[in-house]
């Protein structure tokens, strides 16, 4: 992975998905980070326009620049689609902005959710990015491979997600994950929520466990060309 394309739903699965790979390699690699719905106008009864959600949605953008920040990441973009709300897009329309990025940025790999995750918005990140990322559709692009986003891959009791990628983490990078986690007040929690630093150290030291390491971000490869 040189060149990677990260495609999130919303402001913060980033950072709970991958954080710690962008503190990471922040440095070494190329990331682009792409959100595809705004993240906030769920909580409101309607999408009709009015200063509270402008001010909402563009806070939530703001802790997303924060937190790229803090890891090192500068290049991203906000798409604005609804929160909540992908399910009444028709599928091609999320397909041809993830087609559009990758033809314009080039990655050699694309990092998105589980299609197991409880949020339904996730699952359509998920079959738009399966879809627009067919195996021969793109010479350049190499490996397509998703994460877990706290307080919604492990919510889904049936399906479970199964990782059969690690990337070996740092106590510093765990806790720039969190300082960049932080900067959305909205949506911390305290513990025992995932959403919390409890929880976020409590996974860490989870997937570190199963590979021999002290800390670690787990990931499943969906397809990859060595």
């Amino acid at each position: 992975m040189n060149k990677i394309l990260v495609v999130a739903a919303h402001p913060d699965d980033d950072i709970l998905g991958c954080g710690g790979m962008l503190s990471k390699y922040s440095k070494t690699k190329e990331f682009r980070v792409i959100y595809l719905a705004e993240g906030s106008s769920c909580r409101f009864s309607s999408l009709d326009e009015s200063e509270e959600l402008r001010r909402t949605i563009k806070q939530r953008n703001d802790f997303a620049i924060e937190a790229l920040s803090t890891l090192g990441v500068s290049d991203y973009k906000f798409y604005g689609l609804p929160c909540g709300r992908l399910d009444t897009l028709p599928i091609i329309e999320i397909n041809k902005i993830i087609e559009n990025e990758i033809n314009q940025y080039k990655p050699d790999t694309v990092l998105t959710h589980s299609e197991f995750d409880a949020n339904n918005d996730h699952r359509i990140v998920n079959r738009s990015v399966i879809m627009a990322t067919r195996p021969g559709t793109y010479k350049m692009l190499k490996k397509v491979a998703v994460f877990e986003t706290q307080s919604s891959s492990e919510w889904n009791f049936t399906n479970v997600f199964l990782p059969n990628n690690f990337i070996a983490l740092t106590e510093e990078d765990i806790e720039k994950k969190w300082k960049a986690l932080s900067y959305f007040k909205t949506e911390v929690r305290q513990y025992p929520h995932p959403r919390s630093y409890e929880g976020l150290i409590t996974l860490a030291k989870y997937r570190g466990m199963q590979v021999g390491t002290h800390f670690a971000e787990s990931y499943q490869i969906i397809w990859s060309i060595e």
